[in-house]
């Protein structure tokens, strides 16, 4: 699967070790160090040298990035993520997507929170939301073997808070900024909103949602969406479309009209993270200019 967008989970130190539990943890799933400080850093990073700074994590051809750092930011159930136990990925065994299931859910609520027990729901025979040891949530549903197939992994979006409402207006919004992009399925709510949404970037599926309850969480750079672009022009093009907070723009980093962060960075981006002094160069960086590194 040509992936356009990599969810990034931000750790406190920990990545390396996150990693390995994920690759344990998730089926179908790696984990190996991509990149690692180096033995120069700022003052601010001392400590570090020579530590994971990037883990990638493998999950049936979804990558995701974990970034190794300090505890500034935390993931939130803000942004979710969910796995699809079809049966067709399990030989077409109902059965075995549902052992697997289970031997998820239970690797995953180990040290983690129940934020919807393992049950049965009006959307899924078997269905449960969890937040791991580390803070980052997963939406575990064994589905329908005859409805339209989906992605094993789906990221979901849920705006709740100041941005309740705004989950249609977003899913627009982004599938405007991409090729080959689109709605998919949109459940309304009666009061007005989203229930259930889809949208699609390429090959890759997300989900949306509003929520009129009052959460203490939103969205945080503890989840954020990084955005991989073929050339100058296209960094350009989303920073300007997408950046709406000037105070948080760094290291290619931006939020959204949506508070949603995002990462806007050159596809070959730990290619030239390899050039002498360039690490410290994208430090100075707000968007990242290629040519400056």
């Amino acid at each position: 699967m040509t992936q356009k967008i990599v969810p990034n989970l931000w750790f406190d130190g920990g990545a390396g070790e996150a990693g390995e539990f994920y690759a344990t943890a998730l089926p179908r799933t790696k984990a190996n160090i991509a990149m690692r400080y180096p033995q120069e850093v700022p003052e601010f990073q001392k400590g570090l040298e020579g530590r994971p700074l990037v883990v990638d994590v493998d999950v049936d051809g979804f990558r995701f990035t974990l970034i190794n750092s300090d505890d500034t930011f935390h993931p939130t159930p803000a942004i979710s993520f969910i796995l699809n136990f079809d049966p067709l990925l399990f030989s077409g065994s109902a059965e075995a997507a549902r052992v697997a299931l289970d031997a998820t859910w239970e690797a995953l609520s180990d040290g983690g929170t129940a934020l919807m027990e393992l049950g049965e729901y009006p959307f899924s025979p078997h269905y449960g939301w969890v937040q791991d040891r580390y803070g980052v949530s997963w939406q575990l549903m064994l589905t329908n073997p005859q409805g339209e197939p989906r992605p094993f992994v789906i990221p979901q979006l849920m705006f709740a808070n100041d941005v309740e409402g705004r989950a249609a207006e977003a899913a627009e919004f982004y599938t405007s900024l991409f090729d080959d992009a689109g709605l998919g399925t949109v459940i309304p709510r009666p009061a007005g909103g989203v229930m259930f949404g889809e949208f699609r970037v390429g090959e890759q599926w997300f989900s949306m949602m509003d929520s009129d309850i009052a959460h203490e969480f939103g969205f945080t750079p503890g989840v954020s969406l990084e955005a991989r672009c073929a050339d100058q022009a296209e960094i350009d093009r989303l920073w300007e479309a997408l950046s709406a907070v000037p105070d948080a723009e760094q290291c290619g980093w931006l939020v959204d009209r949506f508070g949603v962060s995002w990462q806007v960075v050159p596809e070959n981006v730990g290619e030239l993270l390899k050039r002498p002094g360039a690490y410290g160069r994208m430090l100075g960086m707000k968007k990242l200019v290629i040519a400056d590194f």
